[in-house]
């Protein structure tokens, strides 16, 4: 009887080593799943990103539209953004973004868009709040009515659209 109480209990210290190696495998095979599914929703996130500042260029808030000769593929108004900053406040989080500027691509210093220095600026930031994030950018055409000697003409300049996001953690 001592002989066979020795076999299962030897059988059952083999079944917990056993399951304990199983859960072993399992929790790595788990955790290397998980590490791929953060880097599935990373590269989600990030072509989001761009497919967003894509469609921000051609949505109606900063669309040229046909206010400058016809429709125009990639072409912002610069005066439709800078009258958005001052009214922000009414979108707050609908474009799910934590920064979104636009830069002409000059070689002048970096002058802030204000009253005060509108349209002779180069830096337009329409929305921000105190995340960092990573930036995602296209490059846009930033159309404006200006006048010469009485005369009214469109002046486009070529202009980085910006896109902030944050990376989501898992």
């Amino acid at each position: 009887m001592v002989k066979a109480q020795a076999k299962i209990q030897q059988m059952a210290f083999m079944l917990i080593g056993v399951f304990f190696f199983f859960a072993l495998v399992g929790v790595f095979l788990i955790s290397f799943k998980l590490s791929s599914v953060k880097k599935d929703a990373d590269l989600l996130d990030e072509r989001n990103a761009l497919l967003l500042v894509t469609k921000l260029a051609e949505s109606p808030e900063f669309s040229c539209g046909e206010s400058f000769g016809g429709k125009r593929i990639n072409c912002v108004d610069f005066d439709k953004m800078f009258v958005l900053k001052g009214n922000i406040n009414t979108y707050g989080n609908f474009w799910g973004v934590y920064n979104i500027e636009v830069m002409k691509l000059d070689s002048n210093p970096e002058i802030e868009c204000t009253s005060n220095t509108y349209p002779n600026c180069n830096s337009l930031k329409i929305y921000e709040r105190d995340s960092q994030g990573f930036d995602y950018s296209t490059y846009v055409s930033l159309c404006r009515k200006d006048s010469y000697n009485s005369d009214i003409y469109d002046k486009c300049e070529l202009a980085k659209l910006i896109v902030s996001y944050e990376k989501n953690e898992i």
